[in-house]
């Protein structure tokens, strides 16, 4: 009968004591579609005497990650600590210059040091898995790297925090402001207390950029993605682009254009009618594009210690099987070097809402700017008191209203210099609002 594969476990949080318990109570389940089970032999956290709802007898203790890595009996190290640095990375590096395997939950680490992660997996013969670094119990990693490894990929996108997606949802049904939606997901556990780096977007940012990587053969790199949050979404946009046929949802998107590929985060427009539309709530989603196949979209839970959980355990079973992918789906030392694409370079649709005031000639004077940049114009409508959208130039208030254009596709530097010169007209009040609009 072949040996259990050995496990060490650093990090013993709601998705550590997780982990514990699935091993535990799917153990015959893994040991026939592995054809071997798995144990935990040690684990190390901040706290030993922490309830965790979990039985530790018979593990090993270790006084800390480093030793769990070192452990003479340990072929799997299991990081579930977090953090970009130590004592995460020194523990992962320690695990795979001995040639041992790595899993790992954590996406920071991956974006920063993942490279250099990887170069030791190839060099010393152990795996390095992170499927839950990315959209959580969605199994995303494994469909671009191996699922999809003959097929070229024209474009990845997708919501990867489900923090934002809440509080946009939340705005959407219940019309509520950005601070109020924020408050309650603080209040629930979806949102830190510090939530920047959610709403900011560079969460996103960082699983983005590892998704990129995978589909376009390129090097981590999370300074090469353009970033924008959700803080300046109003309820009002939501509002407009329920009414005009479309959703507002954060994604990251990481596409292949003209001049390299483009990597951004930010607030999107996205048709009612696409898949990715009817994903609400705390759920993630992602969908590839690839030549010769439709979109391909995969929705599921992204955080929570049950959801992570399963994907940790799917990247120790892989090792149990003695399944070695590389890392990044091709040796790290032929991954291309990418770098930021302007935003400017952007083509695309765009959702522009400008407070006109409420003069002769304001309509016409919008127009021409925009005209001047060739900005072809789908729609342009203002809000009527009642809350309804017209046809503009029935306005009857002396004080601004809400003017929305949809324009056709166009060039992102195109577009704000014409709004910058509708701005110098002093035709509108206060700074335009837009949103890109991402089709199918």
């Amino acid at each position: 009968m072949v040996a259990p594969l050995k496990v060490g476990i650093a990090g013993l949080g709601t998705v550590g004591a997780e982990v514990v318990r699935l091993i535990e109570q799917q153990n015959s389940i893994l040991a026939a579609r592995c054809g071997r089970g798995v144990k935990v032999v040690a684990v190390t956290a901040r706290s030993k005497t922490k309830k965790r709802g979990v039985d530790l007898r018979g593990i090993d203790w270790m006084k800390d990650p480093l030793a769990v890595a070192q452990h003479p009996d340990v072929e799997c190290f299991v990081e579930l600590m977090g953090g970009v640095g130590d004592p995460a990375l020194s523990s992962i590096e320690a695990a795979l210059r001995t040639g041992k395997s790595v899993v790992t939950a954590n996406k920071a680490l991956i974006a920063k040091h993942g490279l250099k992660l990887a170069a030791s997996a190839e060099k010393h013969g152990g795996a390095l898995n992170y499927e839950a670094a990315v959209a959580g119990a969605i199994p995303i990693i494994k469909t671009i790297r191996e699922g999809l490894a003959g097929t070229d990929i024209n474009r990845v996108y997708g919501i990867l925090n489900g923090t934002c997606n809440y509080i946009l949802s939340r705005m959407e049904l219940e019309g509520l402001s950005f601070e109020e939606c924020l408050k309650d997901a603080q209040r629930l556990g979806y949102a830190e207390a510090e939530p920047s780096f959610d709403v900011d977007g560079h969460d996103t940012a960082q699983k983005l950029a590892i998704l990129a990587s995978l589909a376009f053969g390129t090097k981590v790199a999370q300074s090469a993605v353009s970033v924008e949050g959700i803080s300046s979404i109003a309820a009002e946009d939501l509002r407009a682009a329920a009414e005009l046929g479309y959703r507002v949802k954060l994604l990251g998107v990481a596409m292949r254009t003209a001049t390299g590929i483009e990597q951004r985060v930010h607030p999107t427009m996205v048709p009612l009618s696409s898949s990715i539309a009817q994903v609400m709530g705390v759920t993630n989603a992602v969908t590839v594009d690839g030549a010769g196949i439709a979109p391909i979209t995969l929705v599921g839970p992204g955080a929570g210690g049950a959801a992570t959980a399963s994907a940790v355990l799917a990247d120790i079973a892989d090792v149990a099987r003695n399944v070695r992918a590389l890392p990044f789906g091709r040796p790290v030392e032929k991954l291309k070097t990418t770098t930021k694409a302007p935003m400017e370079r952007h083509e695309g649709g765009y959702y522009i809402r400008l407070m006109a005031r409420d003069l002769a000639g304001t309509a016409a004077r919008i127009a021409t700017r925009l005209a001047e940049q060739k900005i072809s114009l789908e729609s342009i409508v203002q809000r009527h008191p009642n809350g309804g959208i017209e046809p503009v130039g029935k306005g009857t208030k002396s004080s601004p209203v809400p003017v929305i254009l949809i324009t056709y596709a166009t060039a992102e530097d195109a577009m704000r210099r014409a709004l910058q010169a509708v701005q110098s007209d002093k035709v509108i009040s206060g700074r335009p609002q837009v949103i890109r609009i991402e089709k199918n």
